[in-house]
C-alpha cells in the first residue's frame, strides 16, 4: 500500500507542540508588528506638541527612581478615552505626550490612581509627605512608604550617559544641556528627583491634550 502523505493540517499542529509554539510565536510577532511598525510613521506620534519637552537631568533620574521603587507596577500613566476617566484625572492621554519616553509607562492598571496629569495638582510638600507615609495625606492609600529616598544622595549618578544614549534614541538633547547636567543633581536626594518627575507629568501635554479631546468632540 502507498504511503499516505500528511497534509500541513491544524489538526497537525494541536498535535506537535513544537510546530504549535514556532506558529503561534509567528502570529503574535506577526500581529503585533501590524500594530506597532505604523505608529512610527504616524504624524500624531512623530509630531511635537507646544509645551512637550525631554526630561531635565533631576526629573530623569527621578523617573529612573520610580520604575526602580516599582510604582509603575500599580500607577499608570494612560488616561483612556472614557467619560469616567477623563472626568477624574482630566483630558485623555495623546501618544505625542510620551514622545520622549524610554520606555513607556503607559497602561491602564488602576491599583493606585492614574499619574499621567498629576504635575502641579499637588504641592512640592505633599508629595513628600506621601512618599514618607502615605497615610498621612490620604487615609485609605495601601501604597507602602518610601523613607529612605530622602537619604539617598543622586550627586553620583552619571546622568550625562544616561542623557547620551537616549540622545542616540531621538530625544533631542544638546551637548550643553548633557554637560550641564551632574549641577542639577547637586545637593539633591531621590526624593526631590521622584518629586521633580512626578510634578512634571501631564503639565507640558495638557493644553494639547485639551486642543485633541475639544478637536475630537465636533
Amino acid at each position: 500500500m502507498a504511503k499516505t502523505k500528511k497534509r500541513f493540517s491544524h489538526e497537525l499542529l494541536e498535535r506537535n507542540v513544537g510546530w504549535l509554539i514556532v506558529f503561534s510565536i509567528l502570529v503574535v510577532s506577526f500581529s503585533g508588528l501590524v500594530q506597532i511598525v505604523p505608529l512610527f510613521f504616524q504624524h500624531s506620534t512623530t509630531t511635537t506638541v507646544e509645551g512637550v519637552r525631554p526630561y531635565e537631568a533631576l526629573s530623569l533620574v527621578g523617573r529612573d527612581v520610580y520604575i526602580r521603587e516599582g510604582c509603575v507596577g500599580c500607577h499608570s500613566q494612560q488616561i483612556r478615552m472614557l467619560q469616567s476617566e477623563v472626568q477624574r484625572y482630566g483630558p485623555y492621554s495623546i501618544a505625542a505626550e510620551s514622545m520622549y519616553d524610554h520606555p513607556f509607562l503607559w497602561g491602564s492598571k488602576r491599583t493606585g490612581p492614574d499619574l499621567a496629569r498629576v504635575g502641579g495638582r499637588y504641592s512640592d510638600e505633599w508629595h513628600r509627605i506621601h512618599l514618607r507615609n502615605p497615610r498621612d495625606v490620604v487615609k485609605e492609600s495601601n501604597m507602602p512608604s518610601y523613607p529612605w529616598l530622602q537619604r539617598n544622595s543622586v550627586e553620583q549618578i552619571d546622568v550625562r550617559t544616561r542623557m547620551s544614549v537616549l540622545r542616540t534614541l531621538g530625544v533631542p538633547y544638546t551637548d550643553e544641556e548633557i554637560d550641564q547636567a551632574p549641577e542639577q543633581l547637586k545637593g539633591k536626594t531621590e526624593e526631590d528627583a521622584m518629586v521633580a518627575y512626578l510634578q512634571g507629568l501631564g503639565v507640558g501635554g495638557r493644553d494639547a491634550a485639551n486642543a485633541a479631546m475639544q478637536a475630537g468632540s465636533h
